[in-house]
């Protein structure tokens, strides 16, 4: 599996915001998070839904920037900022770091966030 071609897949589709997206295309059934808030999912369907209720949320999309990409071997780290104007009238800035772990099928088992700011 080409890791480079499967980061290339995902960022572009997290850039564009489709997030649930990459998440139901490249997580692995057994996929863990963890982000720099404590916070995490146990399994692709619990990161699914953390997706889509974290979608739901979104009013507008101010932007979301792909800066760059690094892979080696099976580990890949994207930055990333994220610039949104949720329902609840608070607004989302985050500058970060998405570092995720690839298996052998080219499907991520680890994906962890770090504030890059």
């Amino acid at each position: 599996m080409n890791i480079k071609e499967q980061v290339r897949e995902i960022d572009a589709l997290v850039s564009k915001g489709a997030i649930v997206d990459a998440v139901k295309g490249f997580f692995a059934d057994n996929a863990n998070t963890s982000d720099y808030g404590n916070g995490g999912t146990k399994g692709k369907l619990e990161m699914i839904e953390k997706m889509e209720g974290f979608a739901g949320a979104i009013a507008e999309v101010n932007g979301i920037t792909h800066h760059h990409s690094i892979i080696d071997g099976n580990v890949s780290a994207s930055e990333f900022t994220f610039d949104f104007n949720m329902k609840d009238g608070s607004k989302i800035y985050w500058h970060e770091i998405i570092r995720r772990v690839w298996n052998e099928e080219g499907k991520v088992i680890q994906e962890e966030y770090f504030n890059a700011e």
